[in-house]
């Protein structure tokens, strides 16, 4: 497989028989339960949370792999230690490096312990142990405090885990809002470590520009997972009473930061075409080119918001995608 930039207006002008059967299908069923609700805004997050937790909602419940280990990092504040999921990939031998994870989830949901299949096959993927990083929520814990979270835990990383985990960390990723607090982690380490950088980062379907500017919203059609209105009752909890032009400030929204004045790690982009947050993935791609950076931006035909995570026969998508991750991490070791 070569790994490239896809022409991303061919992508967009996809005839509906580019797409395979298995991925539509995949779509409507997404779409049915995203429409069908209950959505967290509509329930509250603490107990849409336990539903999910317990198997309650529409979305299947998280699986645990005994094999993780729970450890926890400290935080800023004393006495208050922020919990993180290590997956080592089979064969500890293996392990080329460390690569932190931040979970998706709308800044609201999800945990550190909900994506263990998927860590464990970026681990066997790129022969590293992942740490997952278990930042606070919101709307308990708005902006800045999620964000702070996965800095510290950064810092400890960068600081222990070559004599805590026998191999230094080389590599961060996320998806969605991971992949906006990935972002953001990495801008506030240059500022804070300049001797450390990440040899590569792997931002997937990630939310850039907070202040949801009209120009990377122009999907209208049914979307799954996530849709304008779903993205907005995630920012109203995360950077409540922030205007638009607030919302635009840096610290906030990593798509206008000064990218020129940044020794930008090479990042690999992933998204697919069926996710509102589309283009939110190709303009940060493109800012991180014109800044000089090697960005590579892989678009997956019919893919929806998530896809990496499903398992291959229900998303062809998703095998592609860890393919690509693999060749792109492997390539920086």
């Amino acid at each position: 497989m070569s790994l490239h930039s896809d022409l991303i207006l061919n992508v967009l002008k996809l005839k509906p028989e580019a797409v395979s059967d298995s991925e539509k299908k995949l779509n409507d069923a997404l779409i049915a339960i995203t429409e069908k609700g209950p959505q967290w805004f509509e329930v509250g997050a603490a107990k849409y949370r336990q539903m999910r937790e317990n198997g309650q909602t529409a979305m299947p419940k998280a699986v645990r792999l005994e094999e993780a280990k729970q450890f926890s990092v400290p935080s800023r504040e004393k006495g208050r230690d922020i919990p993180c999921r290590l997956m080592k990939p089979d064969g500890e031998s293996r392990v080329q490096g460390v690569l932190m994870h931040i979970h998706g989830g709308g800044w609201v949901l999800m945990s550190e312990k909900d994506q263990d299949p998927y860590l464990k096959k970026i681990a066997n993927t790129a022969n590293v142990a992942v740490v997952s990083i278990g930042y606070r929520l919101a709307p308990e814990h708005p902006f800045p405090q999620g964000p702070e979270d996965c800095y510290d835990a950064a810092e400890w990383l960068i600081d222990n885990a070559e004599s805590k985990l026998s191999a230094p960390v080389i590599f961060a990723g996320g998806e969605s809002a991971g992949a906006h607090l990935t972002a953001l982690s990495t801008f506030h380490l240059l500022k804070t470590r300049p001797n450390f950088a990440f040899k590569a980062l792997i931002l997937s379907f990630g939310v850039f520009d907070l202040s949801m500017l009209p120009l990377p919203r122009t999907i209208r059609k049914p979307l799954a997972v996530i849709n304008n209105r779903i993205v907005r009752e995630y920012l109203n909890v995360f950077v409540p009473g922030k205007t638009a032009e607030e919302c635009r400030d840096p610290a906030i929204s990593p798509f206008y930061a000064d990218l020129n004045s940044m020794a930008l790690p090479p990042a690999l982009f992933l998204c697919g075409t069926e996710d509102c947050l589309l283009e939110d993935t190709i303009m940060m791609a493109t800012r991180w080119q014109l800044a000089g950076a090697e960005a590579v931006t892989k678009l997956f035909p019919g893919a929806p918001h998530g896809f990496i995570a499903f398992p291959p026969d229900q998303a062809p998508s998703a095998k592609e995608g860890m393919e690509t991750i693999k060749e792109f991490l492997t390539g920086k070791i």
